[in-house]
């Protein structure tokens, strides 16, 4: 791998990648594409002007194109000062990605034609999201509607520029065909171009991969976790059922034996290719995980899979900084009431233009305290839905203690088991909210004798355990109806 001394670190070219998952997800209680084009617009905007980031404010947004179902979006950036360079960004994956995964259409593949080269095999799946990625549009874009006129309009007063085009995950898999492609167009000033991927699952067979071989390119990067799944879609998946490392998660029964082989049996009998046996691996020591989530069962497993994919994870790697996080609720407080009720969030990453939903019902304009607390109204509404917020940057996720109730009562939620390993008969603490009248615990499938000690907190004694079941099980309440969700700090593993 030869590269320009000038051409672009991967710590800016993967924070780029990471600003491109600004705002992925459209705001709960609905808004148009035109909404949450804007609200994207002016958050990649936002990150781009900061300087603490490894991009340093020098980079400005020159256009953005978001597909009619909001599945792919890409947008052209530009460095303001120094070489003449521009970045051409793909959006990775929206939603989790063993979903993202299953959903690609790897199943079949269809000819991809560049330039005058014979037909090459990619998926249906990346070729229908290369598809919308070429035809996406931007109408408010001084330089051009479509991304190719955009970048013919750019690149028209910088001659010998150089043009990195950029992704991470499913990004970063469409990125090698978008760069075959604009690079078999036809440019008046020449440009170079560059190719910097980061956690790419490959796009097509051995025929797309020497192709992308080929190319004369000013300069690749391709970059993996070691510990990531998703890059090795989809030869090599069988590595992870191998996985993680001491402290674990050790991968259980149902991945190793059910999930991984049916993900891994998708391809059906296509024999992918990575598109260059130049890698550079990242975390070959496992010394960065995630330490809440080392326990061997299916639902710690597959965090893992996700911190070890995730944006943040790849900036640490590099040793660069992570731009600021979309908001987080921790809670809230009350969690039961009617419409009217006025209800204080805490979390971090709030701002003046923060927006509050109650489930898909957006709340009055909220009061902001601070960047870590909000108050807000409750709208009209009916049974227990989820308390969101969203700004430029992006929307919270579901947390079960950001759960409202109307009317009543106050959902469960188990917040921490001691100890969480045991025995039969080992007496254990539950502690969490919402406990009250006369609960019901399980180990798993097993119930367990239970004594309520207060709302917060049940004494109950682990039972027999399910020897068909794994020895690690989630500790669950009923109460009023209401079970409590499953989350990896209500494991308990059984050790006799």
């Amino acid at each position: 791998m030869t590269e320009d001394p000038s051409a672009l670190p991967p710590g800016v070219t993967m924070t780029l990648a990471a600003i491109a998952a600004t705002g992925a997800a459209p705001r709960p209680s609905g808004e148009t594409l035109a909404v949450q084009k804007k609200r994207i617009f002016d958050g990649i905007v936002q990150q781009l002007s900061d300087r603490s980031l490894a991009t340093q404010g020098n980079w400005q947004l020159a256009w953005l194109g978001l597909s009619p179902d909001n599945a792919n979006m890409a947008y052209i950036a530009k460095a303001i000062s120094g070489p003449n360079q521009f970045a051409v960004v793909v959006r990775g994956t929206v939603g989790n990605e063993i979903d993202t995964l299953e959903d690609l259409d790897v199943g079949t593949v269809v000819p991809f034609t560049v330039g005058g080269a014979p037909p090459v095999s990619v998926s249906k799946g990346a070729m229908t999201a290369f598809t919308q990625v070429v035809a996406m549009t931007d109408e408010s874009s001084a330089a051009g509607a479509g991304l190719v006129q955009a970048l013919t309009s750019l690149l028209k007063p910088a001659p010998g520029a150089t043009v990195y085009v950029v992704g991470h995950s499913l990004g970063g898999c469409i990125a090698t065909m978008l760069a075959l492609y604009l690079q078999a167009q036809t440019w008046d000033d020449s440009p170079q171009f560059a190719v910097s991927t980061f956690a790419a699952p490959t796009a097509g067979l051995k025929d797309f991969a020497d192709l992308f071989n080929s190319v004369k390119w000013a300069g690749y990067q391709g970059y993996v976790n070691a510990y990531d799944i998703v890059p090795l879609a989809w030869a090599s998946l069988d590595t992870a059922k191998n996985w993680y490392p001491a402290p674990g998660p050790v991968a259980p029964p149902a991945v190793k034996d059910i999930l991984i082989p049916g993900i891994k049996g998708l391809s059906g009998p296509n024999a992918y290719v990575q598109p260059t046996t130049t890698v550079l691996p990242l975390n070959p020591d496992y010394k960065a995980y995630d330490s809440r989530v080392v326990k061997s069962s299916t639902e710690d497993f597959l965090a893992q899979v996700g911190f070890q994919h995730a944006n943040p994870t790849y900036l640490k790697l590099l040793n660069s900084p992570v731009p600021a996080p979309a908001p987080v609720v921790n809670s809230i407080s009350p969690r039961v009431g009617g419409p009217g009720t006025q209800i204080t969030i805490t979390g971090s990453g709030f701002d003046p233009e923060s927006m509050v939903d109650f489930g898909t019902v957006p709340g009055v304009p909220p009061n902001l305290v601070s960047d870590t607390q909000i108050t807000a109204i409750a709208p009209d509404g009916v049974g227990v839905v989820d308390v969101r917020v969203t700004n430029n940057l992006g929307t919270s996720p579901a947390v079960p203690l950001g759960q409202f109730a109307y009317g009543g009562p106050e959902p469960v939620v188990v917040t921490g088991i001691v100890p969480d390993n045991g025995k039969l008969g080992t007496s254990v603490t539950v502690n969490g909210v919402g406990f009250g009248g006369t609960p019901t615990v399980y180990f798993g499938d097993r119930t367990a004798t239970a004594t309520l000690v207060s709302p917060t907190q049940i004494k109950a004694t682990v039972p027999l355990p399910d020897p068909l079941q794994p020895k690690t099980v989630d500790v669950r309440v009923r109460v009023n109806g209401y079970l409590s969700p499953t989350a990896p700090v209500d494991e308990f593993t059984h050790t006799g």
